[in-house]
């Protein structure tokens, strides 16, 4: 039986659940840390269109931000709550300038004499005053505060694919969107790398040859989807010395899922290391075992038939021989005690005399047959007898 106000009961239990968790992710700020005191605190939005349109590629929910004072001196605090630890792990990498050192205030986290990043779960922890480095002690139990809002989650990996010789440190930054895309990467400002087909992508820094080139690893959801892009990526751009757009050359390369692509080098041997030093973490491959069905030959078929056939006849026949062999046995033995009772015999009648056929006419009251010559055979109603006899 359907209820009409249990879904209705159901749907403003999850709205309340979801609003909740919204206030409660707001309200992630403590009143105060260390030293530090709130001064006034505010919801958040980023003010810049441009890191807008990123953050909300990193798919952000909302913000919060405080200001806390002490002896005079001030500093901004910002949380950035995101849909998932995905898109806080690209804010953070996007926030992370590449003069901030890693920090101790969690497992992911940075600082600067000016700036203090930390991601914890769905939410990036960002930090703005002078000589930050000094109150790490303080900063760290700020980040203890906030992550009792956060939810955990899986982080990407496509990250760890990334060859680590000659790596700029902190040069690596996760992208979900083409904006962010196009600001370490600047090959056009349209989604030309497809993440609308469900890519997720990496970018790095590395010094080779006394010059600055970019890695780009892209990953898609089946290696068909990533050898498409890879086909449109050089019907457009200068790829692999297709000469094609006229733009600076590119050099790519797919391995299964994943596209890797060269931006700066002068060569495709000097991009070669690059190419080559990813590690996909993905083997496709059709030499796997399988089973395989020979149909027999028709000669084979007739005879396994035939053979079959006998041995289901022969079986039959050493079964019929064998029962009646033994129902013969107990007659023999055992007269009218198992087979043949007169209690229990039952005896089907066609209704063709109007004398009804009783299963005592083929015994005597003492159980033994009645002698052939006790029956006259000539009686319309004994022709069933006869039958019997």
């Amino acid at each position: 039986m359907h209820r009409p106000g249990c879904r209705s009961i159901f749907v403003l239990g999850a709205l309340i659940l979801i609003t909740g968790s919204a206030l409660f992710a707001q309200n992630a700020l403590p009143k105060s840390f260390g030293d530090w005191t709130a001064n006034a605190k505010s919801s958040f939005t980023p003010s810049d269109p441009a890191q807008l349109a990123i953050a909300k590629e990193y798919d952000f929910v909302s913000g919060e931000r405080s200001t806390y004072t002490r002896n005079g001196e001030t500093i901004d605090v910002t949380v950035y709550h995101m849909k998932d630890s995905s898109g806080a792990y690209g804010e953070y990498s996007y926030l992370r300038q590449n003069d901030m050192a890693r920090a101790e205030l969690a497992e992911h986290s940075s600082m600067s004499s000016g700036r203090a990043l930390a991601l914890v779960g769905d939410l990036v922890v960002d930090v703005r005053g002078d000589k930050l480095t000094k109150d790490e002690p303080a900063l760290k139990e700020l980040v203890k505060d906030v992550s009792k809002s956060a939810h955990a989650g899986p982080l990407p990996w496509i990250g760890g694919r990334l060859p680590v010789e000659n790596m700029l440190q902190r040069s690596d930054h996760y992208l979900l969107g083409p904006v962010a895309l196009n600001q370490f990467f600047p090959l056009g400002a349209d989604d030309w790398l497809g993440f609308s087909h469900g890519a997720e992508a990496e970018t790095a820094q590395y010094q080779l040859n006394g010059k600055t080139v970019t890695l780009l690893l892209a990953d898609f959801p089946t290696p068909q989807i990533a050898a498409d892009e890879l086909s449109r990526l050089g019907g457009k751009f200068n790829v692999n010395g297709s000469n094609v757009g006229g733009g600076p050359p590119l050099f790519a390369k797919r391995t299964v899922t994943m596209l890797e692509v060269v931006f700066g080098a002068s060569s495709k041997e000097e991009a070669a290391p690059l190419l080559n030093g990813v590690e996909s973490g993905t083997q496709v491959t059709w030499s796997e075992p399988t089973f395989q069905f020979k149909e027999p030959s028709i000669e084979m078929m007739i005879v396994g038939s035939i053979v079959g056939t006998g041995i289901i006849c022969g079986f039959t026949l050493v079964a019929g021989l064998a029962f009646g062999g033994f129902r013969l046995v107990v007659k023999r033995a055992l007269p009218n005690r198992v087979f043949d009772r007169t209690s229990q015999i039952q005896v089907l009648q066609l209704g063709l005399s109007s004398k009804p056929i009783n299963a005592e006419d083929f015994y005597q009251m003492d159980g033994t047959p009645i002698p052939a010559t006790d029956v006259d055979k000539d009686l319309p109603d004994r022709v069933a007898l006869r039958i019997f006899r």
